[in-house]
């Protein structure tokens, strides 16, 4: 009787260990496209020496993510622990260190800042959180001016600001490889979206002056024995590209953890395309309410 009890229970607990939602809100799949658990992906990020956290910008589940990933390695590393982001441009620093530091109420930062649409949603809890911690906080992004600027005259444009300007971006002349799949990819989405006038070579080229923008200042807020945990479009990193491929060109033996978010119809597996494009990607189902 009490071997048929204990096959009983193990066929019980079994069940339940084998269990999942029927309507999952997201998985996580490692590099090979393999299932895996949060707490696997911040057990390598916490040893790395930068995260490059690829979100899709008005996904739910993937700023919920961003918070809890930011919350985790808090606990693992501290104040060692850097926060950076896309979402906010270099002329606005001083702004977020008044804010962070107490200078100034969270009215004046708010009203002042140049704050994406979504932030009160979708990046305010990250910026709350490195106040509460005393975290530094880096606004990484060009000048959104600057990127125009390339955008419609080619790097040599930027020859033309002033030094003062210039502290704003990365240092000039930055490398740049036009062969870069991302890159090369930019143009022809614009082509494939009916938008060939807009898919000139000087696309990627302000593509890249934000990607070399923001590699630069991870860099400057980076030493031996900090994380930094940077926030950004996944396609400032997928493919271990853009912002990736910039760090590594100036410290090649910097240790980077990339993170990308993809939807899928149904997010049981990965699809071939969507493998690899990380070290960890975030699947979330297609029909996910958005945040805008």
């Amino acid at each position: 009787m009490r071997k048929v009890t204990y096959i009983f229970l193990v066929i019980i607990f079994s069940a339940i260990v084998a269990f999942k939602p029927d309507k999952p809100a997201y998985l996580l799949f490692d590099k090979k496209g393999k299932e895996t658990k949060f707490k696997d992906m911040i057990k390598e990020a916490a040893s790395a020496d930068v995260i490059l956290f690829g979100e899709s910008h008005n996904d739910p589940v993937c700023h919920w993510l961003e918070l809890e990933t930011t919350k985790s390695l808090f606990e693992e590393n501290g104040d060692k622990l850097v926060l950076a982001a896309e979402m906010f441009e270099t002329d606005n620093q001083l702004l977020i260190d008044e804010y962070l530091s107490g200078l100034i109420k969270q009215k004046n930062f708010e009203d002042e800042a140049k704050l994406w649409d979504n932030y009160k949603t979708d990046y305010k809890p990250l910026v709350e959180f490195a106040k509460e911690k005393k975290l530094r906080f880096v606004a990484s992004n060009v000048p959104r001016r600057y990127a125009s600027m390339v955008n419609k005259g080619g790097f040599e444009v930027l020859n033309n600001i002033d030094l003062q300007a210039k502290e704003l971006l990365a240092p000039l002349p930055f490398p740049y490889d036009p062969e870069l799949p991302g890159y090369k990819g930019m143009i022809k989405m614009m082509e494939e979206a009916g938008q060939a006038s807009h898919a000139t070579e000087n696309l990627p080229k302000a593509q890249a002056l934000k990607d070399a923008t923001m590699a630069h200042f991870i860099l400057k807020n980076w030493e031996p024995g900090k994380v930094v945990l940077h926030y950004n479009g996944s396609y400032h990193s997928d493919g271990f590209e853009g912002i990736n491929w910039y760090l590594k060109n100036q410290k090649p033996d910097l240790k980077i953890m990339t993170i990308t978010t993809i939807a899928q119809d149904t997010i049981d597996n990965l699809k071939e395309e969507n493998i690899g494009k990380a070290d960890y990607t975030i699947c979330v189902p297609t029909n996910m309410t958005k945040t805008y």
